[in-house]
């Protein structure tokens, strides 16, 4: 008897019709069965957040002719579309979810800004082993093809060893040719941050604007964080999950003179 495939749920925060996703959708089609829920725009930067003002919309669509004829374009955020596919359009709770391949960095500090990757966490907390992926690449004409057959690994490990709950994995691919890819490296996220400052100026009609720009600070000269991995030619791979309690900070905190 042929073994039934799994059911995998693809998303991401470039938009569904981002070479990123649709390089992603080509390479799960080989594994599983596919369904896709996707923002219908780019909704980068959305970090976790969710639509509670405004309805939502999610149209059933055809991208490509070869494509999955499960695929839905959504008015919300990435979460937005996690929430939908597992309670309104999903024939029942998929055996993963993945989520990118974004353009761009989501390792060290990005990864609580990222909708790609809340996406993933999302999963996580309704209790869906998941991944998201991101390429070291901006460009629209990124080339997905070398990192192919180690996302390719990851899921095939993932579905058969699966996850803790609440636990998914931030996969970041470094910009350069399958054969200068060193291999996969297990890693901790980098202690990194961003030193941000505003481009202040003024529109045709007088009213200030800003636009946000910013460097890139990575003060965490480990070699086992996901920087080091990516700066030397491997694939990051960073176990996280939602829970944001410092434990270690729990005990001194009771030794404050709260309770008096």
């Amino acid at each position: 008897m042929e073994q039934e495939k799994p059911l995998i749920l693809v998303t991401n925060d470039d938009g569904i019709t981002a070479p990123g996703i649709r390089a992603l959708i080509k390479l799960m089609t080989t594994i599983g069965e596919v369904y896709v829920v996707a923002p219908d725009s780019p909704q980068s930067g959305m970090g976790h957040a969710i639509t509670v003002n405004n309805t939502l919309y999610c149209d059933k669509v055809v991208i490509e002719k070869d494509a999955p004829q499960q695929e839905y374009s959504c008015s919300g955020t990435p979460v937005d579309c996690v929430k939908l596919a597992t309670r309104e359009i999903l024939p029942k709770k998929p055996d993963l979810c993945v989520s990118g391949i974004n353009h761009g960095s989501n390792s060290a500090i990005n990864v609580i800004y990222s909708g790609t990757m809340s996406a993933a966490v999302e999963a996580g907390i309704e209790g869906i082993p998941a991944i998201g992926f991101s390429l070291l690449d901006y460009a629209m004409d990124a080339n997905f093809v070398p990192g192919e057959s180690f996302i390719k690994k990851i899921v095939e490990n993932v579905l058969q060893n699966g996850l803790p709950k609440g636990v998914v994995l931030n996969v970041n691919i470094p910009k350069l040719k399958k054969d200068e890819i060193k291999g996969i490296k297990i890693c901790r996220q980098a202690n990194a941050h961003w030193f941000e400052e505003f481009d202040k100026r003024t529109n045709p009609m007088g009213r200030e604007y800003y636009w946000l720009s910013g460097k890139f600070i990575n003060e965490d000269k480990g070699e086992d964080t996901d920087e080091w991995a990516l700066k030397n030619g491997f694939i990051s791979v960073v176990p996280t999950h939602f829970d944001l309690t410092a434990h270690h900070f729990i005990q001194e905190l009771n030794n404050w003179s709260l309770h008096d």
